[in-house]
This record gives structure tokens, C-alpha cells and sequence, in this order.
């Protein structure tokens, strides 16, 4: 059945849900003032903040931190970040920590009504009451800003809050806040990574409703046109990842042996390069822990280069590849000599689906982190998708291992309509 269908089948129940979960109403009493919290707790709320990208999702392109307005393009139609300031009449104002922690880990508004599941509870019901209490003491302390987002345009009938009831029925099984152990790092990676850090958001695959397979936890998934790829024993990096490298990678949206931040993931590092660095380490430890070792034959020893071969298989996007790549990507390139990744070390190429290589081609790389970081021009208007499909064709035969891609012209226009809208 699809997606429209099956919630059309179960709004009606969900209606009966909604209203029993309402009726327990919004916070009787006002929340405390700004000046009651301690500095030490707002502090420590800021860098759980900023693990938790909280900046990144609730501001407008151009717009005020936190004031919301940052619209998510879903299966469903496109959501609008809400206002997060402590404004009372347009964001977080009248919420008591109590109502704020049922936010976080129940996903039901101050006044009762369901919240949407981008808004990832499903992640955020982990984190313990002591985090909770400093992002609390956070947000409640930033210059309250007075903007009511746009309203979401979904599709019938997910524009009814009353759904969600049924989608939580279904899929929002919460367990216990989760309480690691301080003195273990890795405890404290995975619970991070699990918790605030909402990794698996953008890294596990969703079904048909946009809940996440939990099965198949951080084995990679799609957000917002991109690839996010597995964090686990299926990452497709051609050299092992490390706590060192992971953590760099963090700080700076880079890593010469895998490749740099690009599309949302650029809007992440951004907040994780100013997190603390103690909860940066333990994650980095957590995740390098579980993501594979290095395959055999790969990694910088032994860097896949088959330029005949594949000059032979794609002339065209050879000869592509040499007017607009490779002043910058061949060996002895002085962006190569600034450290950047070469192709053969590119995470993107060794990817199943080829879509973050070919918004890469399309849209190009911003630095994440200012003028120093990685950087490359859009080739959107100048490349045709059958030109931008022969290039990817290329890199990938000359740089890979792995099977062609399949399709390409067609994952290019579909690519470029994503990056687009």
C-alpha cells in the first residue's frame, strides 16, 4: 500500500490518539528566568548544542540563530524548523523544562499536539536528564526573537497532526534514557552518537513512513538529495577510519585520507568543529571502533589508479575529466599538495549510489570552515547531464574497484532536480 494510502487508513484512529495525548494540555506554570540558570550549565548546554547541530537546523539561510524558518524538503512535502528562542509567542518561551524535556523525548508540543518526527525524538528520548537540563538552561538564555516559521506544506493527509499519533504507535518505542559511564569514553561516544548527535537521522535507511529501520542502524541513508553513508562495518572507505582522523574530520570538514564535508554534512561540521572536544574524542573513539578496517589492497599503499583502462572504456569523460578535473585532482596539482584527498582515497567513489558524487559535480564544495577549507567550482551550468554522467563514469572505473554505476544520465537529472528545488 502506499505511504498515502495506509495513513488515510489510520488517520481516524490516530484522531482518538491525538486527543487522548492533548488532553493532558501545555504547562500550567511560567518558566524560570533567564538569570536562575547557572553559567557552568549554560556552557556545558552549549556544547551539546552544537553536537546536536541545533543552530544548523533552526536557522534560516541568512536568518537569525535558532529563530527557525529553514525549510526540510521530506517524501511528504517540505517542514519548517521552528523557532527556538525563548520569544513566548513564537518559540520556546512558555516552556517549562518539563514540557521541554516531553519535547525532547516524547515529541509532543507545550499545548499537547504531536510533533513531526524530523524533529528526531526518536534520537533525543535517549538523552539523560542532566544533558536535557543544560541544553535547557541554553536556549532558554538566547535573545528571544520574535518569527513565526512558514507553515509546512505536505501532502494530504500528513498535514493532519493527527497522524502522527498512529506513526508513533507504529514506530516510536523509546527505552530508558540512556546514563554512560564518564570515565568510558567509548560508553559515551555511542550514547552521543545515538542520543544528541542524532547520527542516525541522515545515516540509517527510513521506510516508506520515514521511520528508521532500526535493524539496519547506521547502514547509511539519504537526506536532502545527498548519501549519507554507513557508519558501520559497511562504510565504503577504501582506508580505515580513525579516531585521529574522525576527529580532524570534525574539526575541520576534512580528512586527506577520505575526503571532505559536503552538502548537510558541510552545516554539521560547522557545529561540531566548536563542540567540546572531550565529546568530539569519544565519539570519534566510538565510531572508528565500529566503522571496518581498511579492505585489502587499498588505502595509501596502494592507490586504485586505472587511467588507460578506463580512458579506453569512457573517452569522452576522459577527455571531460581533463579540461575541468584534473588541473586540480592530478598528482603534483597544487590544491593536491595543500593535502587534499586524492580521488582514489575519495569516500564518494567507492559509494553504492553514486548521488553524492554527482551533487559534488553539480553544486561543487564550499569550505565549511572558511576560506582554508576544501573548495570547488559548480559545474551545473556548464556540464550537461550526459557530460556530468561520463566524468562520473570515468573516476569511478579509474579510481574504483567497484562496479559502474548504472543509469547515470538519469541519476544526474534526477540529482540536479534535487539540488534544485
Amino acid at each position: 500500500m502506499k505511504p498515502a494510502g495506509l495513513i488515510r487508513a489510520l488517520a481516524a484512529a490516530g484522531t482518538l490518539i491525538l486527543v487522548a495525548s492533548a488532553c493532558a494540555g501545555g504547562p500550567k506554570l511560567p518558566p524560570p528566568p533567564a538569570q536562575t540558570f547557572e553559567r557552568a550549565e549554560i556552557e556545558r548546554g552549549a556544547g551539546l548544542a552544537k553536537l546536536g547541530d541545533c543552530q544548523g537546523c533552526h536557522t534560516a539561510d541568512g536568518g537569525v540563530a535558532y529563530a527557525g524558518g529553514r525549510p526540510l524538503k521530506t517524501p511528504f512535502g517540505t517542514l519548517y524548523a521552528t523557532n527556538i528562542t525563548p520569544d513566548r509567542e513564537t518559540g520556546l518561551g512558555r516552556y517549562t523544562k518539563e514540557a521541554f524535556v516531553r519535547a525532547m523525548r516524547r515529541g509532543v508540543r507545550a499545548d499537547g499536539a504531536h510533533l513531526y518526527p524530523a524533529f528526531p525524538y526518536d534520537h533525543f528520548a535517549y538523552a539523560d536528564d542532566r544533558d536535557l537540563d543544560a541544553l535547557y538552561a541554553f536556549l532558554m538564555t538566547r535573545r528571544p526573537v520574535v518569527q513565526t516559521a512558514p507553515a509546512n506544506r505536505l501532502i494530504p493527509p500528513a498535514n493532519i497532526r493527527s497522524v502522527l499519533a498512529i506513526w508513533k504507535a507504529l514506530f516510536f518505542h523509546p527505552g530508558p534514557p540512556a546514563a554512560p559511564d564518564p570515565n568510558d569514553e567509548q560508553a559515551r561516544g555511542a550514547y552521543l552518537v545515538q542520543s544528541l548527535g542524532h547520527c542516525g537521522a541522515c545515516h540509517t535507511p527510513h521506510n516508506v513512513l520515514g521511520a528508521e529501520d532500526r535493524k539496519r542502524g547506521l547502514d547509511g541513508g539519504y537526506q536532502e538529495g545527498w548519501y549519507a553513508p554507513p557508519l558501520n562495518a559497511l562504510s565504503p572507505a577504501s582506508a580505515a577510519w580513525t579516531p585521529e582522523g574522525l576527529e580532524r574530520y570534525f574539526k575541520t570538514g576534512l580528512d586527506r585520507d577520505h575526503a571532505a564535508a559536503a552538502g548537510p554534512m558541510g552545516t554539521v561540521v560547522r557545529e561540531l568543529a566548536r563542540a567540546p572536544d572531550a565529546d568530539l574524542h569519544a565519539m570519534a573513539v566510538y565510531l572508528a571502533q565500529v566503522m571496518r578496517p581498511s579492505p585489502a589492497g587499498q588505502g595509501r599503499a596502494a592507490l586504485v589508479d586505472r587511467a588507460e583502462a578506463a580512458q579506453r572504456a569512457h573517452p569522452e569523460g576522459a577527455s571531460l575529466y581533463a579540461g575541468a578535473c584534473a588541473t586540480c585532482h592530478e598528482p603534483g596539482a597544487p590544491m593536491m599538495l595543500e593535502g587534499r584527498p586524492p580521488l582514489p582515497l575519495g569516500t564518494p567513489l567507492h559509494e553504492a549510489d553514486p548521488r553524492d558524487v554527482l551533487q559534488i559535480v553539480l553544486q561543487g564544495l564550499k569550505p565549511p570552515l572558511g576560506g582554508a577549507g576544501p573548495y570547488m567550482p559548480a559545474f551545473a551550468s556548464s556540464l550537461t547531464d550526459r557530460q556530468v554522467a561520463e566524468i562520473a563514469a570515468y573516476v569511478r572505473a579509474r579510481y574504483s574497484d567497484r562496479p559502474p554505476w548504472p543509469d547515470l544520465t538519469a541519476a544526474v537529472a534526477k540529482a540536479r532536480k534535487e539540488g534544485a528545488s
